[in-house]
């Protein structure tokens, strides 16, 4: 068997007990630990007779990276998606597709609040490249409440080759650049659209920013002169959100 990945925190936990229950092999709970919150997490874990047991609470810190809350399964290995999974994911998607790109993101904080917030704009997937990015464990897992559990994380082998096939399949290429000339509230992103945010700090790869259609930048009126990248995401994804809502209502 392959070794067991540990997830921590209750809603990751959750997510997986009700999404994924086939993966986890054991669920574990601080010695002592007795609330609603975790008797929601042994009673899923009893539908699917997963085993239950008990750890003292400094082993399960040992354990986890970050904060366990009382709780930590071991799982079978993340699953990662496929740059041939796209296809599928956008023969399957009833409205226009919208993607996340994020090119170079290597902090798993970042990534994991990313794809919380993707999940909540109801974004199809989140794109990365295989190198230099982060990838899926424990902390992304804990930071992303559950949404790494929902939506597709497709690490691609060459972005720039990735974003030419979705260009060729319809879809707009939107990339983040704080010296674009054209504001994001003026960009259209109602039709078929992947959205590109750049790494911490760098900003998009001068290959990735060749491919975009679309250049656009967040306005910025104080001392400041960007944003965190997951809180970046979030005016973005959620803009597209408003546009489409509209288009909708209208």
């Amino acid at each position: 068997m392959s070794q067991l990945e540990r997830i921590y925190g209750v809603h990751a936990v959750e997510a997986l007990l009700r999404h994924h229950p086939k993966r986890v092999k054991q669920l574990w709970l601080a010695a002592g630990r007795q609330d609603p919150r975790v008797q929601v997490l042994v009673d899923l874990a009893g539908q699917q007779r997963i085993a239950v047991g008990q750890k003292d609470r400094r082993e399960l810190d040992e354990w986890a990276e970050g904060v366990h809350q009382g709780v930590v399964a071991e799982v079978s290995p993340s699953q990662v998606w496929g740059e041939n999974m796209l296809d599928e994911l956008l023969d399957r998607a009833t409205a226009p597709p919208l993607l996340l790109v994020l090119d170079g993101v290597t902090d798993p904080h970042n990534l994991g609040a990313c794809m919380r917030t993707a999940d909540a704009a109801g974004a199809h997937a989140v794109i990365v490249p295989k190198d230099k990015s982060a990838t899926l464990n424990a902390t992304v897992r804990k930071v992303a409440c559950g949404a790494a559990e929902v939506i597709p994380l497709v690490a691609v082998t060459n972005l720039a080759r990735t974003l030419e096939k979705l260009q060729q399949r319809g879809l707009w290429i939107v990339g983040t650049a704080g010296e674009a000339e054209q504001e994001l509230y003026q960009q259209d992103m109602t039709g078929p659209t992947v959205l590109v945010m750049g790494a911490e700090g760098k900003g998009m790869r001068r290959l990735t920013r060749e491919h975009c259609d679309y250049l656009v930048k967040l306005p910025m009126a104080g001392s400041v002169s960007s944003l965190n990248v997951s809180v970046a995401t979030g005016v973005c994804l959620f803009e597209a959100v408003r546009q489409r809502q509209g288009k909708t209502a209208g």
